[in-house]
């Protein structure tokens, strides 16, 4: 048999995605160097999120770095789950007695909550905040032209029910009649309960700093019900009108903040090796949190195969999982770290 004959089959090498741990760590610390407290960072990939996972990662790093008197979080994500937000706010908050948000670019949905739990956010000339209204993804929610179930909000909902009583539709005299040829029973019950879910989120973790109970109101109404958008961008002066204690980020910070971004994106760049028209293997790195000498990041490791029949991708030999880089003694140790 030839070599090239040997070679049918074989699969070709697979991507890997750069892991950086050298150059943000010299921007941490640098960064570290510049603010009256300790810095955490928390990164999401766009195709990362906000989730339960996270809350152990921080449990690690904040277990090795101890109580401070004063902690800042650089927050950088898409949002994901407000349930993990919570626990992530009540974690921090246990080892710090102070705790800043530092948000140079987006920090949208379940990542804003987070913020709601800090005493100040620190917001740059790119960054803004979010609305905290949940839509959710229900087994029996309606499919999309890839055959993926969709989101669905309770404000989006109740505003077709407004809109067909305003233009009162003749041909039914119960809006739901219609709605149900489309939308489910049951995922209207869990959106209507998602949207009761996020409003108290969002008032247990103001409760965590803010004593007033007229301020809590009128935050959490507001990032549940003013916007006519879940992404519509809070920017300072906005996050300031709705009540939050919110202030300009100092430039040079700022600066630095979007460098260490820079690289982080370019750890969390995409890394999909294609085996053919059907199959891939993915090796993104989606979220980082780091501190001073420790860096955690979660890397999927999986391959994917599109299933014909069925118009849907199924993930196959998923190896994914929690890394963690440590510097000791001037070396960098590397391990798996595992959650189950």
């Amino acid at each position: 048999m030839s070599k090239s004959e040997g070679q049918i089959g074989e699969r070709p090498a697979l991507k890997q995605p750069p892991v950086l741990f050298d150059r943000t760590q010299k921007l941490i610390k640098e960064i570290d160097g510049m603010l009256d407290g300790d810095l955490i960072t928390y990164w999401n990939n766009p195709g990362g999120s906000v989730c339960s996972n996270d809350v152990m990662g921080f449990y690690q790093m904040l277990e090795r770095t101890g109580p401070k008197k004063k902690l800042y979080i650089f927050l950088k994500s898409n949002g994901g789950n407000g349930q993990a937000s919570l626990r992530i706010v009540s974690l921090l908050r246990r080892y710090c007695e102070e705790l800043v948000a530092l948000i140079p670019l987006e920090c949208a949905s379940a990542a804003t909550m987070i913020a709601l739990g800090t005493d100040k956010i620190i917001m740059g000339p790119m960054a803004y905040l979010t609305a905290v209204d949940t839509s959710i993804t229900h087994q029996l929610s309606p499919l999309d032209n890839n055959n993926n179930r969709v989101k669905v909000s309770l404000d989006a909902l109740s505003r077709v029910i407004k809109l067909w009583r305003d233009e009162k539709d003749s041909t039914t005299d119960n809006p739901y009649q219609s709605l149900f040829k489309y939308i489910h029973p049951l995922v209207i019950g869990d959106a209507d309960r998602s949207n009761s879910l996020s409003v108290k989120l969002s008032r247990d973790i103001l409760s965590f700093h803010i004593e007033d109970e007229a301020s809590i109101e009128k935050i959490s109404h507001a990032l549940n019900s003013w916007y006519p958008s879940h992404s519509y961008p809070i920017i300072l002066r906005e996050a300031q009108a709705v009540g939050l204690n919110a202030i300009e980020m100092d430039s040079k910070i700022h600066d630095l903040l979007l460098d260490l971004n820079e690289v982080y994106s370019e750890m969390g760049q995409r890394a999909t090796t294609d085996f053919d028209a059907s199959k891939y293997h993915n090796n993104e790195i989606l979220n980082i949190i780091e501190t001073k000498d420790l860096q955690l990041y979660y890397q999927v490791d999986k391959d994917w195969q599109y299933i014909t029949e069925e118009r849907r991708w199924k993930g196959l030999n998923d190896n994914s999982g929690w890394r963690k880089l440590e510097l000791e003694n001037g070396k960098i140790r590397t391990t798996r770290f595992h959650i189950s």
